[in-house]
């Protein structure tokens, strides 16, 4: 009876001590929180081991902690490495182990808790705006490859200002420079630097900005993580460089401009190219495209050569010579033709004119005949066209006579 009892308080959606510690530890190291957290406390205790230091991570008042460990291969990388009673940050993930039935927190990264506190706040700050998409490649401007106005953000009395100068003036005299001074340090140069940002746009003039320090420490160069200088930067119309002057870390000024170096100096080499260099590749374009010339003009005379012989192979002004000689003989020809014809027509238009004379009514009036006309204009050409008192006209060969007819004979009475 008991059994049964018992039987009936067992439901059947019971889990196994395994299937109960893989659900939390999927539920754990699945969430992406604790893939990579970061938790600030005091370490309370400290073990090394061979593969290890192991150390406890609790709040200052003792109401909770999380067991840690910073295995051997991670050791070296740490900032600070856990001493019992010191305030640390730390960088880990969260892991279960289903042996124990415990979890704890392997150690990425362990810092001091003043610096911690504020490289804390650099990495949430860094994965919002990496999020925004403010760092990414794709909306990175080039820089103009020569611009003629430059406009520099530091501080006036920083040695990074005469380091700009000396350089853009060796490397590019003649440059336009604008200075739009700014505090580069401490609690006021983030507002500073936005409003140098701003008077450079305002301005309008200049083609590229140079924001720049001379160095320092991580806590003196605070002001290029901040988020208003980070969206000043992001939001600005003309591309910008960077010389922050350190090489350990990368500022969120860093990220966000559109070029950056590690230097001033750095910067402004970046920013202009040399007036020399240009020279010299001034003359080695101008050196190339002579070759390039000789060549062309090397190789068409070699052509021009070639051409040369081959005409002389096939005798080609012999050819011409021969084409000449015909059409001199064909010209010849045509003259001789010509003249036979001009000859023949002068001949027949001589018999022609010979035919015409003779055919002349006044040549043969010239001879001895004469014309007879009648009152109205007739040539008479037989007698019974006439009457007997007839008026008629004879044209002789010079001058006419009007005479009368007085008798008539036919054709057979004057033969006979």
């Amino acid at each position: 009876m008991t059994f049964d009892f018992a039987n009936s308080l067992i439901p059947d959606t019971a889990l196994s001590v395994t299937g109960l510690t893989d659900y939390i530890r999927l539920l754990l190291e699945q969430d992406e929180q604790l893939r990579q957290v970061w938790v600030t406390g005091e370490v309370s205790s400290a073990n090394h081991h061979r593969s290890g230091l192991f150390f406890t991570l609790q709040d200052p008042d003792g109401t909770a902690g999380i067991k840690c460990v910073a295995w051997n291969s991670q050791l070296a990388k740490l900032a600070q490495l856990p001493i019992p009673g010191e305030q640390l940050i730390i960088l880990g993930s969260l892991r279960v182990y289903p042996q124990r039935g415990e979890y704890q927190l392997s150690v990425w990264q362990a810092l001091p808790a003043g610096v911690g506190l504020q490289a804390l706040r650099y990495q949430q700050l860094k994965k919002r705006l990496l999020a925004e998409g403010l760092f990414d490649p794709e909306r990175k401007r080039s820089l103009p490859a020569h611009p003629q106005t430059i406009a520099v953000i530091t501080s006036p009395t920083a040695a990074a200002w005469g380091d700009i100068q000396r350089t853009l003036k060796q490397r590019y005299p003649g440059l336009r420079v604008l200075f739009s001074p700014a505090t580069v340090q401490g609690e006021q140069a983030p507002e500073s630097i936005v409003k140098a940002i701003e008077r450079v746009e305002r301005d309008s003039r200049a083609e590229v900005i140079i924001l720049s320090r001379g160095g320092g420490a991580v806590e003196e160069l605070a002001c290029f993580n901040d988020e208003r200088v980070v969206r000043s930067l992001a939001n600005c119309s003309i591309p910008v460089i960077t010389g922050i002057g350190h090489q350990r870390d990368e500022s969120l000024a860093d990220l966000v401009a559109d070029a950056c170096v590690h230097t001033p100096t750095a910067a402004a080499e970046m920013v202009v190219p040399a007036l020399a260099q240009l020279y010299t590749e001034h003359r080695q374009r101008i050196d190339a495209l002579y070759d390039a010339v000789y060549e062309v003009r090397r190789n068409a005379e070699k052509q021009l050569q070639a051409l040369q012989n081959r005409l002389r192979r096939i005798r080609l002004d012999r050819q011409v010579q021969q084409e000449t000689q015909k059409l001199t003989w064909k010209r010849q020809q045509l003259i001789t033709a010509t003249k036979r014809r001009s000859q023949q027509a002068s001949q027949h238009l001589e018999m022609l004119r010979q035919k015409l004379v003779t055919l002349d009514p006044k040549a043969v009036l010239q001879r001895g005949y004469a014309v007879v006309r009648q009152e109205n204009g007739a040539i008479a050409r037989s007698a019974a066209e006439l009457a007997v008192g007839d008026d008629l006209v004879i044209q002789l060969g010079q001058g006419e006579v009007k005479v009368k007819v007085q008798e008539l004979k036919d054709q057979k009475t004057a033969e006979s």
